[in-house]
């Protein structure tokens, strides 16, 4: 079960889970995700495809097409939306100075007789301007940030009553779960905290699919009334068949609304929404994929990808090269025993290259925080023989000068050795995994030392 989903179950107990994983490594806390995140704006345009009312709106990729999209939208007032791939937009901030990634524009005059609107696309162009081509800062990003390359501008709507509706895959059921609360436009997981009474959960049977007497028993739960239950059944319906049919991981919106409309009455209509879908599915979601936006991704991570390594980066300062997930949580928890900080968690797999480990280094030292690599292979199907080559490689085309601690068991250890000692490369070759951690974290600390008093360190790899 995901921590999310563990975090809207059992909110209590996860709070003591957290607590309990402090002590472990930063990736415990932040699990490798096998899934394709996508855009607001082309999440809505999903919705649109399968018949879900959303509110009109357009993205705009410059100022001045957001200014014309707004004077097209004609309504009273816009909401401009920074498009960036993290939660906590609307409370973030802009390295332009800007505050929040979500900002209204109210009393947006347009006068019908004449060739422009007063006010409104003006204000629009402002908040346009500065949000695009500068980073976001959420409690999310970090303080790195991420950058804004287009917004969506969208008509601003009267809410009746605002819902959350989430479609998750649970590992506890093994199968779909919905998530949902009469209490939508906020952080779920505050929910979850503070009012877990407020949360409507449903587990659905992957082969019976979503039954509508199950819909509606949840539309009634969250408080819909009259025709708004049917239409939320409808909905949510159709947010089944888009999670089934896209190998969706999730689905998530909010808010789930009802709209007033010009006659009086209600709709029901998806304010806001944010997909997550399965990387394992890529091979048959084509047009899903093609929607993927690389610059909210970690360059780092992208280029792993490309070469069927998994790799995600943590705030330490010493690279990890580790074949196996289970060997490379083993080696950062160790790392953290003595009192140093992984970099990156990167399993090479069973099946590496040279040319992969080469790659993996390459990745690994292009962190400027790096300060020492540790190297734990345990050779099964992997040959140590082989990691021992894409070393030597790397170390020759990098020129690299960090402190370099290698640790090498199993198949092909002594052939691996003898290519090391031959290669006329000074590393630390060590047997005992304690102590190559160990050994590693002493060297990371003495090039962290000098790199903050100014002094520049080298460590000469050839003899």
């Amino acid at each position: 079960m995901s921590s999310f989903s563990k975090a809207l179950r059992f909110p209590a107990r996860h709070g003591a889970f957290k607590l309990r994983a402090a002590a472990r490594t930063t990736l415990a806390l932040q699990p490798q995700r096998r899934n394709l995140s996508i855009h607001e704006y082309l999440s809505m345009g999903v919705l649109q495809q399968y018949g879900v009312k959303v509110p009109r709106g357009a993205v705009a990729k410059s100022a001045e097409e957001a200014e014309k999209i707004a004077h097209d939208l004609g309504s009273e007032d816009i909401v401009v939306k920074a498009q960036v791939l993290a939660g906590g937009r609307g409370k973030g901030h802009f390295d332009s100075g800007l505050k929040g990634g979500v900002r209204v524009v109210y009393s947006y005059v347009f006068e019908r007789n004449f060739a422009a609107a007063m006010s409104g696309p003006t204000e629009v162009k402002m908040f346009a301007d500065k949000m695009l081509g500068h980073k976001l800062i959420t409690k999310q990003t970090g303080a790195a940030g991420r950058i804004c390359n287009a917004v969506y501008v969208v008509e601003r709507l009267y809410v009746r009553r605002e819902y959350y509706f989430a479609i998750i895959m649970d590992r506890a059921t093994q199968g779909p779960v919905i998530i949902a609360s009469s209490q939508g436009g906020m952080d779920i997981e505050t929910v979850a905290a503070e009012t877990p009474e407020a949360i409507v959960t449903h587990s659905i049977d992957i082969n019976k699919g979503l039954q509508t007497e199950d819909a509606r028993r949840v539309a009634e739960k969250l408080g819909f009334t009259g025709k708004a239950v049917d239409e939320a059944v409808d909905i949510f319906n159709k947010l089944y068949k888009i999670f089934i049919e896209k190998d969706s991981t999730m689905i998530e919106i909010n808010p789930l609304a009802e709209i007033h409309t010009e006659d009086g009455g209600s709709t029901v209509m998806c304010m806001d929404a944010k997909f997550g879908f399965d990387d394992n599915a890529d091979f048959r979601q084509k047009d899903i994929f093609a929607l993927r936006d690389k610059t909210q991704e970690d360059p780092r991570e992208v280029a792993a990808a490309k070469w069927n390594l998994n790799y995600i980066g943590l705030d330490g300062n010493i690279g990890c090269l580790v074949n196996g997930a289970g060997l490379a949580m083993a080696t950062m928890d160790i790392i953290k025993l003595h009192g140093g900080d992984p970099a990156n968690f990167l399993d090479v797999g069973g099946g590496a290259q040279a040319d992969q480990v080469t790659e993996a280094f390459k990745i690994i030292s292009s962190d400027p925080r790096v300060s020492a690599i540790l190297v734990n292979i345990f050779g099964g199907i992997m040959r140590c023989d082989i990691i021992a080559q894409g070393i030597i490689t790397a170390v020759n085309q990098l020129g690299l000068n960090l402190p370099l601690v290698v640790r090498l068991q199993g198949t092909e250890v002594d052939a691996a050795k003898k290519l090391i000692r031959e290669s006329g490369l000074r590393m630390f070759s060590i047997d005992d995994l304690d102590e190559a951690a160990q050994k590693a974290v002493k060297m990371s600390k003495i090039v962290g030392m000098a790199r903050e008093a100014g002094v520049q360190v080298k460590f000469e790899l050839p003899i």
